[in-house]
């Protein structure tokens, strides 16, 4: 393999700098987290064969002038602030290097794709993509292209892949300069960003979210299920689906996922994390920014609707949804936080959808399934349970693959290799013609222990588990107040704990708010409902905390400079350690440079995603550690 040099960027190259849009945010912030804590994967993968006669110059050729039409190409990121830089076109060597193999067929390009997406990509020093061109007999065949997703999303990618061989074939019409993010980042009005945030939250306030793990699979989970179904015949289903009701395919199968929910559930209303792309202008069309947008869709169900109107309100819900998401994801991140601590609970979407099919290595096809059939490649891995169902759906080569993760505590084994079986099902019987009404009634059972809230629904033995694991608490029962519901007001789930002398129930309240989501096997989606009053003692919240240890001082100093002037660590006072930190107005996109102050401080034992949930800054505190002893160059330790 023959690997190009390297060289880290001049900042003479610079031609012009600017603040990522929102939707950068929200990948600047997930770049922040160690890579194996990550939810996402990172770098975007995939390929594009070599049309003859194309040589390996073409190639090279083509890609530069990609480079040149495409600033995103050659864009770099701040390391701690949200600001990006656009280069010069030479301003570095193209990142491409060739692999020889012997055949360029389907399983080499599986595994090459995936050891390229493996790559680590430094968005902060280097162009934030990779190539490599597979050579069979010293002549190019593919090239596969890896890209951040900070700089470019899963559509720029297949718009990058789709010039490229354009290029090759010798119809690659001049194009005009594509449209960077900086020249779009201005026309984002903050007054309008304020009004959609407000709208988005008041929409979210009431709906439940919880829908699948009370139908869900083994009690605890065993590990998380993997599973990619691909069918030729959907392919066609689902094409004749949309001709039918106007709509693209991706909508469609989100709209066969959300009647699926509704029919094994009995859930109408529910939110689902949906990616979102907004290229119907123009001149958007072929850029390879980041356009794409993980929204929540608030769905909303009539029982005994037609599927039509399932793709209406589908349709209707993820424009919504994009239009209300686009402005500030990461103060809509914070702001949902701070209302979900008030209320008292942890709200998690149940379902996460994506319209871009990731490279999977860890897929391994059947041995005895026809080619031209639906195929299924499915393992289960002993780690931790997935705490949502991931569906992401490709259109490839003429065939629907929707590829599955879930946890065996919402979905079993057998629960999740049905359920792309079951859509593509569905599709077979829309495309003969059905109207397919939502279902009144579930079609399946909720599993033991669990007990539907307003808010969604409860596992009742987990949320005792996480109280009897409070110091302090020798006893504790969980069950739903009678007396709220016979007098007329939504029920609410009441913990009665015999404890110690010195544990309050607002102890009791915060241990859940900072535990509950980190109890390994806890069955998502992760939430419950406690009086925000201290567990239905009637007792008011509990009064601001000032830091106290050391850890506590450096971390409250770190949260009062993120939010305002660099501090020390005596700048304390407006800072309470009961709250989280979106409840100070830390956003994900302070993170970065809070996590920096903490190590100035001398502080560290904590990473960025631990910083965005809901827990307490007395909690997070605890997780500090001291920075090791540095040691000079004489060999002495500094004391």
């Amino acid at each position: 393999m023959n690997h190009l040099p390297e060289p880290a960027p001049s900042p003479t190259t610079v031609l012009r700098s600017g603040p990522l849009t929102w939707v950068q945010q929200w990948h600047w912030f997930e770049h922040t987290i160690p890579a194996p804590r990550r939810v996402n994967p990172t770098p975007l993968a995939d390929h594009c064969h070599v049309p003859p006669p194309a040589t390996l110059p073409d190639v090279l050729a083509a890609l530069a002038s990609l480079t040149a039409r495409h600033e995103a190409l050659r864009t770099t990121v701040d390391p701690l602030r949200p600001i990006q830089h656009v280069h010069r076109a030479d301003w570095a060597p193209l990142p491409v290097d060739c692999m020889d193999v012997p055949d360029v067929d389907a399983s080499t390009l599986e595994a090459a794709t995936a050891a390229l997406a493996a790559r680590p990509i430094d968005p902060e020093q280097q162009p934030p993509w990779l190539a490599r061109v597979l050579l069979e007999g010293g002549k190019p065949r593919a090239v596969l292209l890896a890209a951040h997703h900070l700089v470019i999303d899963g559509w720029g990618l297949a718009v990058l892949l789709d010039q490229l061989h354009r290029h090759l074939l010798g119809n690659d019409a001049p194009l005009e300069a594509s449209l960077h993010l900086l020249d779009t980042v201005a026309t984002q009005p903050l007054e309008r960003a304020r009004a959609a945030e407000q709208e988005w939250l008041m929409r979210l306030a009431g709906n439940p979210t919880g829908v699948l793990a009370p139908f869900g699979g083994t009690h605890g989970g065993e590990g998380r299920h993997r599973l990619q179904h691909r069918s030729v015949d959907a392919y066609d289903d689902l094409v004749h689906v949309a001709r039918r009701y106007r709509a693209s395919p991706e909508v469609v199968v989100l709209a066969a996922l959300a009647h699926d929910v509704a029919a094994r559930t009995g859930e109408h209303r529910f939110l689902a994390s949906v990616v979102v792309s907004n290229r119907a202008r123009a001149d958007l069309r072929h850029s390879i920014g980041v356009r794409a947008l993980t929204v929540p869709v608030q769905i909303d169900l009539r029982p005994g609707a037609a599927f039509g109107e399932v793709v209406a309100s589908v349709t209707a819900a993820s424009a919504a949804a994009y239009r209300h998401g686009q402005w500030r994801p990461a103060e809509l991140v914070a702001a949902q936080a701070r209302m979900d601590r008030r209320r008292g609970i942890v709200t998690v979407p149940t379902i996460e959808y994506n319209c871009y099919s990731w490279p999977r290595d860890y897929l391994v096809p059947a041995c005895d399934t026809p080619p031209d059939g639906a195929t299924t490649w499915i393992t289960s891995a002993p780690d931790e349970p997935c705490e949502t169902l991931y569906v992401d759906l490709g259109l490839d080569t003429g065939a629907v693959v929707l590829d599955v993760t879930v946890g065996d505590h919402l979905l079993g084994a057998e629960a999740a290799t049905a359920l792309p079986v079951r859509l593509c099902g569905l599709l077979r019987a829309l495309a003969d013609g059905a109207e397919c009404p939502v279902p009144q009634r579930p079609s399946a059972p909720p599993a033991a222990g669990w007990w539907r809230a307003p808010q969604g629904w409860v596992c009742l033995p987990e949320v005792e588990e996480v109280l009897r694991g409070h110091p302090g608490v020798l006893d504790v029962t969980v069950a739903p107040d009678g007396d709220a519901a016979r007098e007329g007001h939504d029920p609410q789930l009441v913990a009665r704990a015999r404890t110690t002398p010195h544990v309050t129930p607002d102890d009791l309240h915060r241990h859940v708010l900072d535990h509950l989501g980190e109890v390994p096997g806890i069955l998502a989606p992760e939430r419950y409902v406690l009086s925000p009053a201290g567990l239905a003692s009637g007792r008011p919240p509990a009064t601001s905390r000032p830091p106290a240890t050391g850890p506590e001082r450096a971390l409250a100093a770190a949260v009062a400079a993120a939010v305002g002037p660099v501090g020390s660590p005596n700048s304390t006072d407006p800072v309470d350690m009961n709250r989280c930190l979106a409840e100070h107005g830390v956003t994900l996109v302070a993170v970065p440079r809070l996590l920096a102050l903490l190590h100035q401080f001398g502080f560290t034992g904590i990473a960025s995603d631990e910083l965005a949930g809901t827990a307490s800054l007395g909690h997070l505190a605890l997780a500090l550690e001291p920075l090791p002893p540095r040691a000079h160059p004489g060999g002495e330790t500094s004391p």
